[in-house]
């Protein structure tokens, strides 16, 4: 009898070999952040009681998706060694984890115009994405309009070929926003419980790990309260934005979040 078990890998994994590959070739600069979300959630828990369908996974999106829109070039594409590409809307690549076979497979969905859209909008979107049947042909590279041949030829080339493929497409920014957007959210608080930061691995310009929310003392006006923490994880790419800028974005994004931007509109 055996005292093992073979388990081959979903087509999905090969595609993450490739990303972490080429994702550590970037210059991305970790931000790890603790950020207080309590009156934040406080009110998205009373939107929900008046019959509005949101999430707090939504409106980070929202949020996150705003405050790059003011702050743009932190979400540009480098091209070559002197300019940067700037797109107008702000498109999020975002996980969600579905089962195929009894396996978890991590499935990127791009949100696009997020910085335009509604949070219930924004909701109703990811909310499709993992409720929707996965298939033996779906593949991680897809957006909503579906596989096509070249990607499902992609699985079957040497690892050099698919490599250079995300070479390629990092060299002309316009491909790469039009197949995967100009950020990456991945909400590890969405799939699991443990509390800490995580350190995504990225080829997007700017990318975000969402941890856990836990329940931590804080000093407030002199006083120690327990408050509700989000860990979150921003990775930012140093050949595309300075210091100053980073540091501005992160102020601006933690400012948002913790004063409950734009729940009042829901």
């Amino acid at each position: 009898m055996k005292e093992y078990k073979v388990i081959r890998f979903p087509k999905t994994r090969v595609a993450t070999f490739d990303i972490c590959a080429i994702g550590r070739e970037k210059h991305h600069i970790p931000a790890l952040l603790e950020i207080d979300v309590t009156d934040s959630r406080k009110r998205i828990r009373e939107i929900k009681r008046d019959g509005k369908r949101i999430s707090f996974t939504a409106w980070l999106v929202k949020v996150i998706g705003s405050t790059i829109k003011d702050h743009e070039k932190v979400a540009a594409y480098l091209k070559g060694k002197r300019e940067l590409i700037v797109f107008k809307d702000v498109n999020i690549s975002m996980i969600v984890e579905k089962s195929l076979n009894g396996q978890k497979i991590p499935i990127p969905l791009v949100i696009e115009r997020v910085q335009d859209r509604s949070v219930e909008s924004l909701y109703r979107q990811i909310n499709e994405a993992r409720n929707h049947q996965l298939g033996e042909k779906d593949i991680v590279l897809q957006s909503s309009a579906g596989a096509n041949w070249p990607e499902r030829l992609y699985y079957s080339l040497p690892g050099f070929i698919r490599r250079y493929f995300w070479r390629f497409m990092l060299a002309h920014p316009r491909m790469a926003y039009s197949r995967m957007g100009n950020v990456s959210v991945t909400s590890v608080g969405m799939m699991g419980s443990a509390d800490g930061w995580f350190i995504p691995v990225s080829v997007h310009p700017i990318s975000f790990g969402i941890g856990k929310v836990t329940k931590k003392p804080v000093v407030i006006n002199d006083k120690i309260e327990i408050r509700e923490i989000l860990n979150m994880t921003v990775l930012m790419d140093h050949d595309v934005v300075d210091g100053a800028p980073m540091a501005r974005f992160i102020s601006d994004l933690s400012g948002r979040i913790e004063d409950s931007f734009c729940l009042e509109k829901n």
